[in-house]
């Protein structure tokens, strides 16, 4: 069993034929996707609703080219993100299982698991009982993923529901408290909340107190990309690693990036995926090598950037997660020579403030 990843692009919000092509040319079987991480070019918030296009035209596709049914192909992680600031190009990364090896296991190579949480109340977000929900789902998903080593886990994403105005007042009907009555701050609560699930899973952090999420910035995962949504009620872990008897011919690695100018951490993460890089121009050989960079980034809560002082918490005009996204997009894009990456921000407990996660995932050349 090994397993593959393979990026296509979208053309529009509900544009599943870069999906479609991948089936038609043999590229991928509909009946082996796994889980599918992508970008959309909607206003990111909560009212995003290119995400449930994009979700709906692939899980379409599924059933239309495969033979699974309508419910277990709702079972299937699609973690939409959105927005696509600046020279960010909408994009999804399609993971399959493949029954072949495809390539010599000399070398531990890419392992997926999926695991669906459940039902998260809108009374937990942002609380230690979601933090144990997100930390058993990274455990069932590891184990699917035939990973044992938390040190093998190398990006983790996930996608949470978030507070609206309806699941706030179905809490206060229950006689439940919230962690906040603003939606746009619960997004970050919830995929804060959920990092710190995934850091408590693989050992990076002890359970936090309840007074520590949200608070605590020097609580952090340096794997998770976590990312949420008012079209679902549980949580979808997607974890990535390497295992050794995978097969195949992808590995991923990571890196942390320390602050938004911090192009070292993504040459990083792709050395440590297997692809020798310098900090530099990338070698014209490894072209199509780099199948997708995925990133956290978050707004330095302390005005700075190394030294100097950043505004764009005080903008009133643009809000300072389109901004910080259009930026570190630049600088990855700029990097790998690719605008088709993945930059996701609220990243609360996700890499230090002000920096974020980083990860590659890269084919080698058949050895």
């Amino acid at each position: 069993m090994s397993f593959a990843a393979h990026k296509v692009l979208l053309g529009g919000v509900s544009d599943a034929s870069g999906f479609e092509s991948l089936i038609s040319e043999g590229e991928v079987d509909p009946d082996d996707v796994i889980a599918i991480v992508g970008k959309t070019e909607g206003n990111g918030g909560v009212n995003d609703y290119t995400r449930i296009l994009a979700d709906q035209a692939f899980r379409s596709a599924l059933l239309t080219l495969g033979t699974r049914s309508t419910s277990e192909v709702e079972q299937i992680p699609m973690a939409w993100s959105g927005g696509t600031d600046g020279v960010i190009s909408p994009n999804a990364v399609v993971l399959s299982r493949n029954q072949g090896s495809g390539g010599s296991n000399s070398l531990s190579r890419m392992a997926v698991g999926i695991s669906m949480s459940e039902p998260i109340r809108p009374e937990d977000i942002g609380r230690p009982e979601m933090v144990n929900v997100m930390a058993e789902g990274v455990l069932v998903a590891m184990e699917n993923a035939g990973i044992s080593d938390p040190s093998d886990v190398h990006f983790v994403q996930t996608k949470t529901p978030l507070l609206t105005m309806e699941s706030i007042s179905d809490a206060a009907r229950r006689g439940k408290t919230v962690f906040t009555h603003e939606p746009l701050e619960s997004m970050a609560i919830s995929n804060g909340t959920a990092a710190l699930g995934v850091g408590v899973a693989l050992g990076e952090i002890e359970m936090p107190r309840p007074e520590q999420i949200g608070h605590d910035l020097d609580l952090y995962c340096s794997v998770a990309s976590c990312s949420s949504g008012v079209e679902l009620e549980r949580g979808q872990i997607v974890v990535v690693g390497n295992a050794a008897g995978a097969g195949g011919r992808f590995r991923v690695g990571h890196s942390v990036m320390k602050d938004a100018i911090d192009s070292a951490g993504v040459y990083e993460a792709i050395r440590e995926a297997g692809l020798p890089v310098s900090d530099g121009p990338l070698d014209p050989d490894l072209e199509g090598r780099i199948i997708q960079i995925f990133a956290k980034a978050e707004a330095d809560p302390r005005g700075v950037l190394r030294g100097h002082r950043q505004v764009m918490l005080n903008d009133s005009d643009v809000h300072h997660h389109r901004q910080i996204k259009a930026a570190v997009g630049g600088v990855i894009a700029a990097a790998v020579d690719d605008p088709a990456i993945f930059v996701s921000v609220a990243a609360l407990h996700q890499g230090p403030p002000g920096g974020g996660p980083v990860a590659a995932i890269v084919e080698l050349p058949d050895d």
